[in-house]
């Protein structure tokens, strides 16, 4: 037979429940674990009439009805306070939302230049590759852009006849030492020595040469390079990341190969080509094994770490995308050809 206590017990327990079901708030919640599981909650007093029982076993029976009643007083609290968080959170993102859609007022004027699409969606694929994006400055030290590329002082293009240096004086460079970038490889090194393998990036930027406008050349153009650093990476892994950019950018009927060349920077160092449907290939752009010099001067231990790298134009790649003969007419503003794509 139970005891009075423990029909009191049953009691506070019940009363608990129904006020930690019927809180709305957190505050309100709070005060119900007080008022029944705190120093002078409800259950607690009961504890001091444990000692007035008569016998153990009447003892016993109100021991486990007391702790039973806790137990159930306190996960009921616990999933409460669970659901008033919630809904707490949710009412306050909702409070806080913005509506961030833009609306276009009129007819929709202008779209991005060819090259710029070329960028975007070169980017689309890199990242649906499993790459991410690196920037880096346009104006360059002859550090990053020649010396830790393994590009010697006696290289061709680190004399003004290739190069736009700038008049920069200043105490970060040395005169005749601060240039535009002749490429995107310096945001390789950059990267290197600023986060921990492995590495899987792509770097698209503007650069810079002095070349003389033609058909396919301008001195103001865009390239895209891809860094991976990682251990045990192989030629292998290049051929195949170049076959699967290949068809992710161009088309399932599109092939690759690479073709032996040099590089100072790489070593082995290829030409990649394409294949079109029709059967005949272009020079897309060269690529090879991370020199183990630039690995040093990113930083990295050449006996631990491997990696390749490739770059090609984007202003090419639109090109060939769009059949477009002279590489000039991207830049004419000529409505008539704008409008095309």
């Amino acid at each position: 037979m139970d005891s009075p206590l423990s029909a009191d017990v049953a009691a506070a327990r019940d009363a608990g429940l129904t006020r930690v079901a019927a809180s709305v708030t957190l505050d309100e919640l709070a005060a119900v674990d007080a008022e029944v599981l705190g120093k002078k909650g409800s259950l607690v007093v009961l504890k001091t009439r444990l000692g007035s029982l008569g016998t153990v076993d009447e003892k016993k029976a109100a021991g486990q009805a007391l702790h039973a009643a806790t137990q159930a007083v306190t996960e009921a609290l616990t999933v409460r306070r669970e659901e008033l968080r919630r809904a707490a959170r949710a009412a306050q993102l909702e409070a806080e939302r913005l509506d961030l859609t833009e609306e276009l007022v009129g007819p929709r004027r202008g779209h991005a230049h060819l090259v710029t699409q070329a960028w975007h969606r070169l980017e689309d694929v890199f990242i649906g590759l499993g790459f991410q994006i690196a920037e880096g400055p346009e104006v360059e030290t002859d550090f990053y852009n020649f010396e830790a590329l393994n590009m010697p002082r006696s290289h061709p293009a680190r004399s003004g006849f290739d190069t736009l240096f700038t008049d920069y004086h200043g105490p970060l460079a040395e005169e005749g030492t601060v240039l535009l970038r002749t490429h995107t490889s310096p945001v390789q090194i950059r990267v290197m020595q600023t986060i921990e393998p492995p590495i899987y990036m792509v770097m698209p930027g503007r650069v810079f040469r002095r070349d003389t406008p033609d058909a396919t050349h301008m001195p103001v153009f865009h390239q895209i390079e891809g860094l991976v650093i990682d251990r045990g990476i192989t030629m292998a892994h290049l051929a195949g990341t170049i076959d699967a950019f290949t068809k992710a950018f161009f088309g399932g009927a599109f092939t690759s190969r690479l073709r032996p060349n040099y590089f100072p920077f790489t070593e082995p160092s290829a030409e990649f080509d394409i294949q079109r449907p029709d059967g005949s290939w272009i020079e897309l752009g060269g690529c090879g094994m991370v020199h183990p010099n630039v690995l040093r001067a990113g930083g990295l231990d050449p006996e631990e770490w491997s990696g390749f790298a490739f770059g090609f134009g984007i202003d090419r790649m639109a090109r060939e995308r769009h059949g477009i003969d002279d590489i000039r007419d991207m830049y004419s503003n000529d409505i008539r050809f704008i409008e095309q794509f």
